[in-house]
């Protein structure tokens, strides 16, 4: 993983604004987003705009790998938040980022059931005949899908439960597969279950040994890089009040470098 210290994030975006020094009055700043993001980076953005009210920022939510491919193949977004550096880095090594990939939160996967209390249940517990039904984001383009399916192998059911995993396209679809009873248990994004919707059932937060690290980071686009108003948010980002709401959403925010 690339390192992107704090100083150094804030000289490229220093530099940025030098070069773009005018906001482009009217025009939205258009963001891509991994679907885990989906109740932080809205209350993000709604507490930016009190202080901002002159930037519109449209989101669109949905998998990392998905949306990185539409952005190679000109998909209009200013920047771009994944939930795995991976496909920061992708975009950067593509020639698409006006900026370093910036790690911006650590994200944990839980078991959630609407119908089971998953705070008792294990990962071991998925072998059992009366789970039918588990919902995973899909692994091949969805990063939390794909720590899901490492946390299964690592626990040794990946090959015994593998005939009753049922994939959402992206976290929030498998959420939902989980919350409308389309399966009995899913292997969701802690800032998922920690939503109020979903936290009157609780959770079982799975070990982080168990997978690798959900370091999520996020770039300016190559197109957004002549938006100042990109950059203000970038670095709102890395203020005390946004890092405030993704804790309580339950990501880690990782100690910055020196």
């Amino acid at each position: 993983m690339r390192s992107f210290t704090r100083s150094a994030r804030r000289f490229a975006l220093a530099a940025l604004l030098l070069i773009s020094p005018v906001l482009h009055a009217g025009e939205p700043l258009r963001i891509a987003a991994a679907a885990d993001l989906r109740y932080a980076l809205d209350d993000i953005i709604e507490l930016f705009g009190e202080a901002h009210p002159e930037i519109n920022i449209q989101v669109v939510y949905g998998s990392s790998g998905r949306m990185t491919t539409q952005i190679i193949n000109g998909a209009p977004y200013d920047m771009f938040f994944s939930a795995d550096i991976a496909f920061s880095e992708r975009l950067q090594d593509e020639g698409l980022a006006a900026t370093e990939p910036a790690v911006y939160a650590l994200g944990r996967i839980v078991l959630w059931s609407n119908t089971l209390d998953a705070t008792e249940l294990t990962l071991e517990d998925l072998t059992s005949d009366s789970i039918r039904r588990i919902a995973i984001a899909q692994p091949t383009h969805a990063p939390y899908g794909q720590r899901a399916r490492e946390a299964l192998e690592s626990a040794g059911v990946w090959d015994v439960v593998q005939g009753k995993l049922v994939f959402g396209e992206n976290i929030a679809h498998a959420a939902q597969m989980a919350e409308s009873g389309a399966a009995q248990v899913g292997i969701i994004a802690l800032s998922l279950a920690r939503f109020p919707g979903l936290a009157q059932h609780g959770h079982h937060l799975i070990d982080d040994s168990l997978h690798q690290p959900l370091t999520q980071s996020f770039v300016v686009t190559r197109r957004g890089g002549d938006k100042p108003e990109a950059l203000v948010f970038a670095e709102f980002m890395a203020t005390e009040a946004a890092h405030a709401i993704m804790t309580r959403y339950g990501f880690v925010i990782p100690e910055e470098s020196p």
